[in-house]
């Protein structure tokens, strides 16, 4: 679950990039002395993350207007100056570690609020007559260091739009390093990272390095709290983007903006919900997966661990589907249900065909298990034939 909030929320407007656009400079930095989020709590927000069965939070900690939801030391511009005065990230990180859930934080290198920074508001496109980077990535990593010290141990720092800062984000990556060596850290510091961080759409079939998307529930694209018509994707969509994600070898960063009041809008909540119960039933061919070893098309994704391969079918008409052989035996082929189906290698092709009484709406998982580690099969590349007229 990634998680975009803040002062923005009152205004229903994108976090970050309204400022100065939609809002006025002088009224979006003064938003903080109306935000009092007085139904928020963390607890709730957690157990609606595990009710979607995700694994982990990433809360935008600071965006690029600067605002810091945390008791920060090192600006005045924080929840604890607020009508609200708590510790937004202290309570979520304690739920997280209650109720088992890995948190991580976002932390916007950009700052368009912070005079160092060299570009301000509206989107960062005006540039400041004075500015001063060395001061300003003294601030940033005491505030990186007072996260990871005070809420710490975090799964991940979330960095984002590095654009002015360059190559400074390697002493940023090494410092996260020495305070805590088995952190993650994304690749939007300036220079390098761990995990490559796609956005608004599914990642590229990828082995050599990790990968997750992050995506928005919103219907409207937003990642802030879009107001009362902002509406939610359809449950397939979402589906949709955890199944190619799992397919291509990646996560997924699904995206929530809660209310001004600190609830997570019901239809957001029930959406995930939805997500979930889904991952119920078919999260045996998601959770602790790799991608392959077919590479994903419009009809089929695959997964695998251990001796097993998850052929997801996501559009088929006849439930016929020929595929590239294995370099292995198939010992058994069936639906996640334990019902079998047909598997058959011959000629450099395997055919597998699922009764189509059986076939699900949004995607039928067949259960291939095979001799041998199907992660060291190769990945196949392959042109898919499902079995009259399916999209390719």
């Amino acid at each position: 679950m990634f998680i975009h909030w803040g002062p923005v929320s009152l205004t229903g407007h994108e976090i970050g990039w309204s400022r100065g656009a939609q809002t006025p400079i002088e009224v979006y930095d003064n938003l903080y002395k109306q935000f009092n989020p007085t139904n928020f709590n963390a607890d709730e927000w957690v157990s609606i993350a595990k009710a979607a069965g995700m694994k982990y939070i990433v809360l935008t900690c600071k965006h690029h207007d600067g605002f810091c939801l945390w008791d920060t030391k090192l600006t005045d511009y924080n929840i604890m100056h607020t009508p609200f005065h708590r510790d937004v990230v202290k309570e979520l990180a304690a739920a997280c570690k209650q109720q088992g859930i890995e948190f991580g934080a976002y932390y916007s290198v950009t700052d368009w609020y912070d005079l160092n920074w060299p570009t301000t508001s509206p989107a960062g496109k005006v540039k400041r007559d004075k500015s001063n980077l060395d001061a300003y990535e003294k601030y940033l990593q005491g505030q990186t260091a007072e996260l990871i010290k005070n809420y710490g141990p975090l799964l991940t720092v979330w960095n984002d739009v590095p654009r002015e800062f360059g190559l400074r984000g390697a002493a940023t990556i090494k410092m996260v390093r020495q305070l805590q060596p088995n952190i993650l850290i994304n690749n939007r510091t300036g220079d390098g990272g761990d995990y490559d961080t796609p956005e608004q759409k599914i990642g590229k079939f990828q082995l050599d390095r990790p990968w997750e998307s992050c995506m928005t529930v919103s219907a409207h694209n937003h990642w802030a709290w879009g107001g009362a018509d902002d509406g939610v994707k359809p449950v397939a969509a979402c589906l949709d983007m955890l199944i190619r994600g799992a397919g291509g070898d990646g996560n997924i960063l699904l995206n929530v903006g809660p209310r001004p009041d600190g609830v997570i809008d019901p239809a957001q909540a029930n959406l995930l919900k939805e997500v979930g119960a889904w991952l119920a039933k078919n999260g045996e061919s998601i959770y602790g997966t790799r991608g392959g070893p077919w590479k994903p098309t419009k009809s089929i994704t695959s997964t695998r661990k251990g001796n097993t391969i998850y052929l997801h079918v996501l559009k088929s008409e006849s439930g016929r589907v020929e595929l590239p052989a294995l370099p292995v035996e198939i010992k058994s082929a069936t639906l996640l249900s334990g019902e079998k189906v047909s598997a058959s290698q011959q000629a450099g092709k395997l055919v597998v065909e699922i009764p189509a009484a059986t076939l699900e709406a949004m995607d039928t998982v067949v259960k291939l298990e095979v001799t041998g580690s199907a992660l060291e099969i190769p990945a196949l590349d392959l042109t898919v034939k499902a079995v009259p007229n399916s999209a390719q």
